[in-house]
């Protein structure tokens, strides 16, 4: 085999493996046809809902808000004096937007070394991990997707300290996103009938 054929092909090979489809469903309104085009999101959030109790509607809005269903969604970089890069708002990252420590806790606790945010598998299992802790701590029902969101953002102690009064855009988001997920959750009961 000729070096550049060799060359060719292992190149390709690296690049098949480091290429993901992390691109948005198109009609993320819709949760029927997010579904469609993506089944594996659906397979993914039921199992997290059987393990977790999170309904299915409640984390899909959840994302929709957080990355919009963005696999390798990650903060805008900040400048200084507009020009000059000081690095990202924060380390939050992937379909759940989760913190660098908040996923390693997540990664000691259940998911492993090789649980990854950029998949919908352990994206949607870090959440209903996070938002049943957020049940135990706060007595948040998993089905309240206002609060599991506030809670979500500024993190329990900051809900329970109810950090969130103070910031009205942040108010405004969680009764989006309670909107939302009821919302998903009607169209997936039309969309299930057909």
């Amino acid at each position: 085999m000729g070096r550049l054929l060799r060359t060719s092909i292992l190149l390709l090979l690296v690049a098949a493996c480091g290429s993901g489809n992390y691109s948005a469903p198109r009609n993320l309104d819709n949760a029927c046809s997010i579904v469609k085009q993506r089944p594996a999101y659906l397979k993914a959030m039921k199992r997290a809902e059987r393990k977790w109790g999170v309904p299915v509607p409640v984390q899909m809005a959840i994302i929709y808000q957080e990355s919009k269903f963005i696999g390798n969604n990650r903060t805008p970089i900040q400048y200084v004096l507009g020009v000059l890069p000081m690095g990202r708002q924060s380390s939050a990252y992937g379909y759940s937007q989760a913190l660098d420590a908040t996923w390693r806790e997540y990664q000691r606790a259940e998911g492993g070394r090789g649980a990854k945010r950029d998949d919908i598998k352990d994206a949607t299992d870090f959440m209903g991990w996070y938002m049943t802790q957020t049940r135990e701590v706060t007595g948040v029902s998993l089905s309240d997707a206002r609060n599991q969101y506030l809670a979500y953002h500024d993190g329990r102690n900051g809900f329970l300290r109810g950090t969130y009064k103070s910031k009205s855009w942040l108010v405004r988001i969680a009764d989006e996103v309670a909107v939302r997920a009821v919302t998903y959750d009607a169209q997936l009961k039309s969309c299930r009938r057909r």
